[in-house]
C-alpha cells in the first residue's frame, strides 16, 4: 500500500472507529468481544484496502466487513464446546475454587444504566436471529437508511424492510416482560 493510501486509511479509521465499535458492541453484546471484532475488522480492512472502491462510502464497506466477521465468528463458536463459569471445575479429581472475574463497571450510575436498560436491550437483541439483529442495529441504533443497510448486508431493500419489521416485532415480544 502506498504512503498516501496508508494516510487515507488512517484518516478513515479514525473517523469511523467509534461507530465501528458501537456496531460491534451491539452485535456481540459485550465490550471485550466488541473491541476484538472492531479491531479485526480494521485489520481486515487494512489488508484489503487496495480492493476498496474509493467512490463508495467507507463506512458501508467497513460495516459489511464487521457483519461478515461476526457471522463467521458465530459459525466458528457453534462448533466449540463452552463451559459455564458457574460450573464447578474439577482439577485432579477435586473441585477447584470458583473463578473470580473483575468488575468492569466504572461507576454506580453506569452500573444502574447497564442493569436497567442496556442489559434488557442486549438480551432482546441477542434473542434475534443474526440477520434480524444486524438489520435492527444498523437501522435503529446506527440510523442507517434502507439503502445503506441493503448495501452493507448485500441484500435487496424488500429484504431489509422485512427483516427490520420482523426484528422489531421480536424485540417487542422479548421486551414485553421488562419495564423500561
Amino acid at each position: 500500500m502506498t504512503e498516501s493510501a496508508n494516510t487515507l486509511f488512517e484518516r478513515l479509521m479514525r473517523r469511523h472507529q467509534r461507530q465501528a465499535y458501537h456496531v460491534a458492541y451491539r452485535l456481540t453484546g459485550n465490550h471485550a468481544d466488541a473491541e476484538d471484532l472492531a479491531q479485526e475488522a480494521f485489520v481486515r480492512a487494512f489488508r484489503f484496502f487496495d480492493t476498496y472502491r474509493r467512490d463508495l462510502p467507507f463506512e458501508k464497506w467497513l460495516f459489511r466487513i464487521i457483519s461478515n466477521l461476526f457471522v463467521d465468528d458465530i459459525r466458528r463458536r457453534s462448533r466449540i464446546k463452552t463451559k459455564s463459569l458457574d460450573e464447578t471445575m474439577m482439577i485432579d479429581g477435586e473441585a477447584a475454587p470458583a473463578m473470580e472475574i473483575a468488575d468492569s463497571t466504572l461507576s454506580p450510575e453506569r452500573l444502574i444504566f447497564h442493569e436497567e436498560l442496556d442489559d434488557k436491550i442486549h438480551f432482546a437483541l441477542n434473542q434475534l436471529p443474526v440477520e434480524f439483529r444486524q438489520t435492527v442495529i444498523l437501522a435503529d441504533i446506527e440510523g442507517k437508511s434502507y439503502e445503506e443497510i441493503s448495501e452493507a448486508l448485500d441484500c435487496n431493500i424488500g429484504t431489509v424492510r422485512s427483516r427490520l419489521h420482523r426484528g422489531r416485532k421480536l424485540m417487542r415480544k422479548h421486551l414485553e416482560g421488562f419495564s423500561l
